[in-house]
């Protein structure tokens, strides 16, 4: 059985109103098995025409009767593959105007076959027959022309597709060639700025150990000295030698190379707590504002280098904002999957402070050097350019970093990033230092430094204290004179050649495990020194420093003793006058 549109595409449709040509031309087709149907009129025919079928035969008066238009627009408007065949069956009438209706309906009608009456039956299955044939080749024209526009819709929509899928690929291959060149350019800023840390830590190193003997013999002078004209003249000195020495700070910073206390803090508490200092130090002419995080994470760092650094990016907002403006500092938690974290820190939660302004910006030039120690565009004597430095050594080391967003004549944002604590709770210890005389022991202590002048300096400081002092040239001397000498304590240097202060001390324990040591250093570097370490003293110190840091190792017992002085218990009933 053919389908329902296969049905209506083998159809013969007849039309013949008039005496018994309709059911005589149906059952010469029946008898052949070819499917047909009698029209009533005209419109039935036009009608069925529209529904499908393969040929139509029509008496010629049937025409005569009926408005063709319809189906003359019909065919008019059929597809280009259709051509549909019309069987005419005429009279044997030859007049003129009989004849003009036939030109007629041969030019209307387009594919007709005039047939005259009285029919031959074979004649007329013939006919019909090759009409069909004809017709299905049509159909078949069609189907083809359908399957390659589906093919072709088909291959449109593989093609959309694909390019569809070629754009994205193309546009993650833009983005991994942007992210790419973004770690790339990072990498290669990394690597200029350690080479350049290492070079600067290594300098600030040597100026560390001069200005610790500069200032160590100058407080030693100043302290025998009695002559007011020569006093000054030594004040002024000190003076310009901790300038020095603020200077080596900062590169030691910058290089990584200092010692910091990091500790769990709240970075809402520090900026809260720097108010009035930010107030004071920026001015009436900028606005001052903050935008803290509500529920900010404990970051791990050294609270008094944060504030510095809160403090130095202040003060370049303000130099950026001559004539007045905006300075915003904020807080922030940073997830270890925000996609604005910068490429270069590892995997885990940071916390973030940021400085930002309303005042010049920074050209492309500037941006490229702002970390880089002693790069400045201020005028020659306003600054020394290890501001930024500073603030990008102290977030390194730290285990963060530093980012700078800024645009000409909208301003600048730098942003700090801090590791956020894993637990724990947040402590700040206050230290204030008091003035006291200097205490005198019996007591050898063994000095240990590579710098024969910090060394001697050490040396004069502990022997003015009333100390027995012994000197040792670096860590192997320091090794030996242990297992041949009678000492009560070890002040050592951590930074040595060959070996470094922490791995002769070690060696130094394995033989006096009991032994009291206390570092002295201005440059951590490369070393296996514990952060927690507490018994250490920055280099340059004063004498009462160093003094203060000898009794705390030397009598721990009687330093707890004098604390407890300070406890009183309170009896029920007891009344304070």
């Amino acid at each position: 059985m053919p389908s329902g549109a296969e049905h209506l595409r083998q159809r013969v449709l007849i039309l013949a109103p008039v005496g018994r040509d309709a059911q005589a031309a149906a059952q010469h087709l029946a008898e052949s098995k070819i499917e047909c149907v009698i029209c009533k009129d005209i419109e039935d025919l036009d009608q069925k025409l529209r529904e499908n079928a393969g040929i139509a035969i029509v008496t010629e008066e049937a025409f005569l009767r009926g408005d063709t238009q319809a189906i003359e627009k019909w065919v008019a408007h059929q597809p280009p593959w259709s051509d549909f065949p019309f069987v005419v069956l005429t009279s044997r009438t030859t007049s003129s105007s009989a004849h003009q209706y036939r030109m007629r309906l041969l030019d209307r009608l387009s594919n007709v076959s005039m047939l005259e009456r009285p029919l031959n039956t074979v004649t007329l299955m013939s006919t019909v027959r090759s009409a069909l044939r004809a017709r299905r080749h049509q159909y078949e024209v069609q189907d083809h022309l359908l399957e390659r526009e589906h093919f072709a819709a088909h291959l449109e929509d593989l093609v959309r597709e694909r390019t569809q899928q070629l754009e994205e690929a193309n546009q993650q291959l833009r983005q991994q060639i942007a992210e790419r060149k973004q770690v790339e350019a990072a990498l290669l800023q990394a690597q200029k700025m350690e080479v350049i840390g290492q070079m600067t830590g290594g300098v600030a190193h040597d100026f560390n150990n001069l200005l610790t003997a500069v200032l160590g013999n100058l407080e030693l002078a100043i302290r025998r000295g009695r002559d007011q004209n020569i006093r000054r003249y030594l004040d002024g000195a000190t003076q310009a030698a901790q300038r020095g020495a603020k200077l080596t700070a900062q590169l030691l910073a910058f290089s990584r190379a200092q010692r910091l206390q990091p500790e769990p803090i709240d970075l809402n508490s520090v900026v809260t707590a720097m108010g009035d200092l930010l107030f004071r130090t920026i001015g009436g002419t900028i606005r001052i504002e903050t935008i803290l995080e509500k529920n900010l994470w404990p970051a791990t760092a050294d609270p008094t280098q944060i504030e510095s650094v809160i403090l130095n990016l202040a003060m370049n907002a303000r130099d950026a904002m001559a004539r007045g403006g905006r300075l915003t500092i904020s807080t922030a938690n940073v997830t270890r999957d925000d996609r604005s974290k910068p490429a270069e820190l590892t995997g885990g939660d940071y916390v973030s402070v940021s400085v930002s302004d309303t005042g010049t910006g920074m050209s492309d030039d500037v941006l490229r050097k702002a970390f880089e120690p002693f790069f400045t565009t201020k005028p020659v004597g306003s600054g020394t350019g290890l501001g930024l430095s500073q603030v990008y050594g102290i977030a390194k080391q730290t285990g963060g970093t530093v980012t700078i967003s800024t645009k000409i004549g909208l301003g600048t944002n730098i942003t700090v990033y801090l590791p956020r604590t894993a637990g724990g709770q947040i402590e700040r210890r206050i230290e204030r230092v008091q003035p006291a005389p200097l205490p005198r022991h019996e007591a050898t202590i063994l000095v240990v430094d590579d710098d024969s002048d910090v060394r001697q300096l050490a040396v004069s400081c502990l022997q003015s204290l009333g100390y027995r002092a012994l000197a040792a040239d670096g860590g192997k001397a320091a090794v030996e004179a242990i297992g041949n000498t009678r000492v009560d304590m070890v002040l050592i240097d951590i930074a040595m050649p060959e070996i470094n202060g922490v791995e002769a001390l070690a060696t130094m324990l394995k033989k006096r495990p009991d032994l009291p040591y206390l570092y002295m250093t201005g440059y951590v570097g490369a070393t296996t020194l514990d952060p927690s370490e507490q018994q250490v003293v920055k280099k340059p110190f004063t004498v009462a420093e160093l003094a203060a840091k000898v009794e705390q190792v030397l009598f721990p017992t009687e330093r707890r003793r004098q604390e407890s002085n300070n406890v009183f218990l309170i009896k029920p009933g007891s009344r304070n006058n």
